[in-house]
């Protein structure tokens, strides 16, 4: 069963990325953000949302090739999970046909809480919380000591020394690229 937040007339369907359950271009255009590497199979759910829409799919995905986010110097885990389940933008075209990759610079006080929504603001990480609410912690068994180097970091003044550049920016590109297939 699933439940709605608030009461309302909009008719809830359960069903899977790999096998929705709609008739060809039953909608203008699906979205899915940061959520194509949990599908059991991408191509098969990439190529089901082509199948039930008339415009572009449209999708945030994470850039496996972006290198360089300071959080990877703590837990460099993240890096060799992103090969794994991130599909290359490449992907994307050989599933969907051709597409337009467009960065999306993350604001330095997002809230959403994604993996790299944090850029600015590295205490956030060792929330336990916070890191409980993000997959690829999820994936990776033990974060512990990467989190004390952390903290003895932010807490010296040693972090905001190696990051200086970026305490004065406003958004900052971390490999975030909007995906749109037309």
């Amino acid at each position: 069963m699933i439940r709605q937040r608030v009461p309302s007339t909009a008719t809830v369907m359960q069903g899977h990325a790999e096998d929705l359950p709609f008739d060809d271009d039953h909608f203008d255009a699906p979205m899915a953000i940061n959520t194509v590497h949990h599908w059991a199979d991408t191509e098969k759910g990439l190529k089901e949302m082509r199948r039930v829409t008339r415009g572009p799919v449209v999708l945030l995905a994470y850039d496996p090739a972006y290198q360089g986010f300071w959080l990877t110097d703590y837990v460099p885990e993240l890096i060799a999970l992103d090969d794994v389940i991130m599909p290359k933008m490449t992907d994307y075209q050989a599933w969907l046909g051709p597409v337009e990759n467009t960065p999306v610079p993350v604001p330095h006080d997002c809230e959403d809480g994604f993996l790299y929504s944090y850029w600015r603001r590295p205490a956030a990480y060792l929330d336990p919380r916070i890191r409980a609410a993000m997959s690829s912690f999820w994936a990776i068994e033990n974060v512990s000591d990467a989190m004390d180097q952390l903290d003895r970091d932010w807490q010296s003044g040693t972090w905001a020394k190696l990051n200086e550049a970026l305490l004065n920016l406003d958004t900052y590109d971390v490999g975030y690229r909007l995906v749109t297939s037309r």
